[in-house]
């Protein structure tokens, strides 16, 4: 078989795993350093700022007018900076990361033992080894992936863990596995996984909403782009899914997903996905009275901390017991399931009222190869609806559970905002800034899905709602939210001020980054929820003052907090979308009556690829966020080249990073300084 070094190859799953600036690519030419602080993983940060990196990246280039068949990750900068760094960097670090989590790593427990499965094997009356393995062949089969094609010792996994160390445990088989193109070749890295493990002694057992949620928010993106159109069986063309006949599409010479690799790999995620809301519904809610841990039920929510105790199985562990150790109500845990959940339920809506389901979504979720819904669970009488562990029945019942929870336990609505944390039964009395912005935003893609509105990529594509009680309730609030910020959180100096106090009504004097984030993300969704033209006058304003105020060209990254430029994971995909949402939404036109350079679309382009190549990549091999990089952005494998970074610039290849035997092409927090 021949493998391709392309823009968009994917990565297809193990069957064997189941069975067992300066816009120079060198740098910015700053004399600050960007030093790691911390090598240890976050999962809720890391697939966060990925997911934000993913929508900053090839959807972001294309909106703008970048073609993207002329990125070639081989020839950096080319045809601009800019587009090479959203096209190929961005996006590419964000799929990369996504696999090395859900795929390679082993953060989390496996999916042989998800409840899906384990349902499924029972009725059939074999191992779940055995029922997963059928699976993926079945679901190679819906896309038209040869079996044999499938990567080798995968670690797919249900639900993810809080956090790990990211450094590889042993030698990474980098030899060759097959001829690549110009003069490159496929390690065996590539297509076998086995040596790609985390320490599973390292890994901090624990299951946090924000964590898995998350990683979800990763997984629903990429199975959503995946599976969204069909492809031609002999020539892997994309195919429009609206002009495929009624019927089988394998009588048309159809498959499902919009490439075979790419399908295969939407399919794995769409099986991850559904697994872990099954997961989540059935054991993971939180009655704070009881204290007791289970299904979910009126009054329930998902508690901060869940501590996991293995059963200590060696290839496929397993819980043994689980336990509460954090059972408070965390407002960023909710938006980080609220979110991605409403992505899922974007792509397994089967609501018969639903007048904008996408044909491709609605042949993938039909029986085969993922289960339909009972129809009495989607008409439009919810009183008649009966349990039931398919796809869309699992993600409605997750979805409307977190809603409600964010409703009851973090919304003060006198003050119209939305509270950090409850502790199960009383409100807490602080709003954050950034919180609450992306819970604005978080309520968007709540409101379009549950009213059947487009969601994933096509996120801002106008259509006529179902107008769901439930939508409504949303925008109100969101609404209200929007108000508060521009009421309340914006001090005469124009910046954002990060939190405010419900219980002394008084705002707080500090000014963060995080903070400009939060509202300019906030301020930016509600006027694209409600096109009302003050909330992006606001944003704009917003944007403008924290460029002027915060941003350091010395340093070549914005202040943080006061004279610190230190970013996590959190800051650094707040700035990534930010960035982007000033050039989709608040940049420059010929309609606004003030124009700021900084909203120039040239000077937030190169805010972008300043910013990115500083902060991100790294002034040198040893800095930088992005500890390393695996072929997709162009640091391809040279038959005679130990170098580990052939294509010369900041960020090294796996094997060459940090650690005795590299680490893993993830995000790591740095301190920018002179």
């Amino acid at each position: 078989m021949k493998w391709k070094f392309g823009k968009r190859t994917g990565n297809a799953a193990a069957l064997s795993a189941v069975l067992a600036c300066s816009v120079a690519v060198t740098g910015c030419g700053s004399e600050a350093q960007v030093k790691v602080t911390d090598y240890n993983f976050d999962t809720a940060g890391n697939m966060f700022a990925y997911a934000e990196f993913e929508l900053s990246g090839e959807p972001l280039a294309e909106s703008l007018g970048a073609d993207l068949d002329v990125l070639d990750a081989g020839k950096p900068d080319s045809p601009t900076a800019f587009d090479y760094i959203a096209g190929i960097e961005s996006y590419e670090y964000s799929e990369e990361a996504m696999y090395e989590v859900v795929e390679k790593s082993g953060l989390g427990l496996h999916l042989v033992n998800g409840p899906a499965v384990a349902e499924e094997a029972q009725k059939d009356g074999v191992q779940n080894n055995e029922l997963l393995a059928s699976r993926f062949v079945k679901m190679a089969d819906s896309v038209g992936q040869p079996a044999d094609q499938i990567q080798q010792n995968m670690y797919p996994t249900f639900i993810e863990y809080s956090a790990g160390d990211p450094h590889y445990t042993q030698k990474l088989a980098t030899d060759k596995y097959a001829d690549g193109e110009d003069g490159a070749y496929i390690p065996k890295i590539q297509v076998d996984y086995s040596t790609l493990r985390w320490s599973r002694d390292k890994m901090k057992k624990q299951l946090i909403p924000a964590a898995y949620g998350g990683t979800m928010l990763k997984q629903s993106l990429w199975a959503g782009d995946f599976l969204g159109n069909l492809h031609d069986a002999k020539s892997d063309e994309e195919v429009d899914a609206s002009t495929a006949a009624e019927g089988p599409e394998s009588d048309q010479g159809l498959k499902l997903g919009v490439s075979s690799v790419d399908g295969m790999q939407g399919m794995i995620l769409t099986e991850e996905v559904w697994n872990k809301l099954l997961f989540v519904r059935d054991h993971l809610f939180y009655n704070s009275s009881s204290k007791s841990l289970g299904t979910l039920a009126a009054g329930s929510y998902l508690p901060h901390a869940v501590d996991v105790e293995e059963n200590g199985d060696k290839d496929f562990p397993n819980v043994k017991s689980m336990s509460v150790s954090d059972g408070r109500s965390l407002l960023q845990d909710q938006w980080l399931m609220l979110w991605p959940a409403s992505e899922f339920f974007g792509m397994t809506d089967q609501r018969t009222a639903n007048p904008n389901r996408n044909p491709a979504f609605a042949r993938v979720f039909d029986g085969d190869p993922f289960p339909a819904a009972p129809a009495v669970n989607t008409d439009a009488d919810s009183s008649n609806d009966v349990a039931s562990s398919d796809p869309y029945t699992v993600t409605h019942d997750v979805l409307l559970g977190v809603f409600d929870n964010i409703k009851t336990r973090h919304w003060n609505d006198k003050a119209g905002a939305f509270v950090t944390e409850s502790d199960g039964e009383k409100q807490g009395t602080t709003v954050d800034t950034f919180q609450a912005g992306y819970t604005i935003e978080a309520l968007r893609m709540f409101e379009r899905a549950i009213d059947g509105l487009p969601v994933g990529y096509a996120n801002g594509d106008a259509a006529e709602g179902m107008g769901t009680k439930e939508g409504a309730e949303a925008k109100a609030m969101l609404v209200k939210q929007a108000d508060f910020i521009l009421q309340t959180l914006i001090n005469k100096d124009g910046l954002a001020v990060d939190s405010y106090d419900t219980a002394k009504d008084e705002a707080s004097s500090k000014t963060t980054l995080q903070a400009q984030i939060g509202a300019i993300r906030g301020l930016t969704s509600a006027f694209l929820a409600t096109e009302d033209e003050k909330y992006r006058d606001a944003a704009r304003k917003l944007y403008a003052a924290m460029d002027d105020k915060l941003w350091d060209e010395g340093l070549k990254a914005y202040k943080t907090s006061g004279k610190d430029a230190k970013y996590d994971a959190f800051t650094v995909g707040g700035v990534s979308a930010v960035l982007r949402l000033a050039l989709s939404n608040l940049k420059n036109t010929s309609e606004d009556k003030d124009s700021p350079k900084a909203l120039d679309q040239s000077a937030i382009q190169e805010r972008y690829v300043t910013f990115f190549r500083q902060v991100v990549d790294g002034p040198t091999l040893e800095e930088g966020m992005q500890a390393s990089e695996f072929w997709d952005t162009g640091d391809v494998y040279k038959e005679g080249d130990d170098s580990g970074n052939t294509d010369g610039d900041n960020v090294p290849q796996l094997q060459k990073g940090n650690g005795k035997y590299g680490i893993a092409p993830v995000l790591l927090p740095v301190s920018v300084s002179k």
